[in-house]
């Protein structure tokens, strides 16, 4: 069954949306597996949000456009944006902050908590240069827990995305097991899931098992999460844990 989350499930005001993806479930857990928490931030200007603590989250910080500089208690500063995406694992406690620069673009894109494989991890900070901006018409891994990828999360999570241009169609990926649960994000645009239902900026779908084709109704921009709900995650991170167990 595929279960649509409407945009009106993001709670917070301001530049920064944010949507817990259980919250749509009675399952008592704001997250679905270990997907904790999704922020979509559109932030016109500067400012800089100072220097402060993530405990037990994995957070990819996935900019579509304008830039942000990085600066941590690792002693790593780097400016990322949207050629350039990092994943902090914060693990046992990791400090940073961020200065947007939205002056020239608009500094958009999200940022996704995902929940550790076990509690209070070594911390690491990794950088990913990507050499295009968008894949069309094609899903791009980002994110496994292997190391396919040089984002490796300590979770059973894989991360896709792609550009999909109008009047185009993309099925699911390959999936690399049996039993995922999906949650399929739009970025930006319009699509027609299945032929029948159409989601716009900010919503998504949750979904297992299910046979699912997209077509663009307009140029959109997807992000396809993967999660293994049965494996080990810890729940108790600062911002990608369960909200309501707190």
């Amino acid at each position: 069954m595929i279960h649509k989350i409407e945009k009106s499930s993001l709670s917070g005001r301001g530049p920064i949306r944010i949507l817990y993806p259980g919250m749509d479930f009675s399952n008592g857990d704001t997250g679905i597996g270990s997907i904790g928490r999704i922020d979509h931030a559109e932030i016109h200007g500067g400012g800089t949000i100072p220097m402060h603590q993530h405990v037990n989250d994995e957070i990819l910080s996935y900019f579509r456009s304008g830039e942000a500089r990085h600066r941590d208690s690792k002693g790593f500063e780097k400016t990322i944006g949207g050629h350039r995406l990092m994943l902090m694992k914060a693990g046992k406690s990791f400090y940073h902050e961020e200065t947007m620069n939205g002056d020239k673009e608009p500094l958009e894109g999200l940022q996704i908590f995902i929940r550790p494989g076990q509690k209070d991890l070594d911390p690491e900070v990794v950088f990913l240069d990507l050499n295009e901006l968008h894949r069309d018409n094609q899903w791009r891994l980002l994110a496994s827990p292997t190391d396919q990828t040089v984002f490796r999360f300590s979770s059973r999570t894989w991360i896709y995305d792609t550009r999909l241009l109008k009047d185009n169609t993309l099925a699911l990926p390959e999936y690399p097991q049996l039993g995922l649960t999906s949650l399929l994000y739009v970025f930006k645009g319009s699509v027609l899931v299945n032929g029948q239902m159409k989601l716009t900026k900010k919503e998504s779908i949750v979904f297992k098992e299910e046979a699912v084709s997209v077509t663009a109704l307009d140029d959109a921009q997807l992000v396809l999460f993967l999660t293994d709900e049965k494996a080990a995650i810890f729940k108790g991170g600062m911002y990608s844990g369960n909200r309501l167990a707190n």
